[in-house]
């Protein structure tokens, strides 16, 4: 069974940062693009960040490029995505999700999602 765990998240105030970990188990950890998504309200839901941990390929939404930085740990099969300078619109419920990419269609599977919101 393929599980993907977040942890992290939560509130601060535009300027701050925050640490979202997902675990991932049940699944070829190495192998496929793990990252995050997000969904604000009103909002289609996007690809944020994505990291292939066998190759060190890693993608990023324009709209987070220079802020956020996503990093794997092979050895515990965890994917961590640390958010700097956050801002209101960062706001939205992260989901970790795996195969990873710009296309929301190829997503197989999902975490339960993990709320933050920035406060200006």
């Amino acid at each position: 069974e393929v599980q993907l765990v977040e942890s992290g998240g939560g509130s601060v105030q535009a300027g701050g940062s925050l640490r979202l970990s997902c675990a991932v188990s049940g699944f070829p950890f190495e192998e496929y693009a793990i990252g995050w998504f997000r969904q604000a309200p009103g909002k289609e839901r996007e690809a944020v960040s994505c990291v292939t941990s066998y190759t060190g390929d890693t993608y990023y939404a324009d709209s987070v490029k220079g802020r956020f930085a996503i990093t794997s740990d092979r050895a515990k099969h965890t994917v961590t995505l640390e958010m700097k300078n956050l801002n209101p619109d960062d706001t939205a419920v992260y989901y970790c999700a795996t195969p990873c990419g710009p296309l929301l269609s190829a997503v197989g599977f999902w975490g339960q999602g993990t709320q933050i919101t920035v406060s200006s």
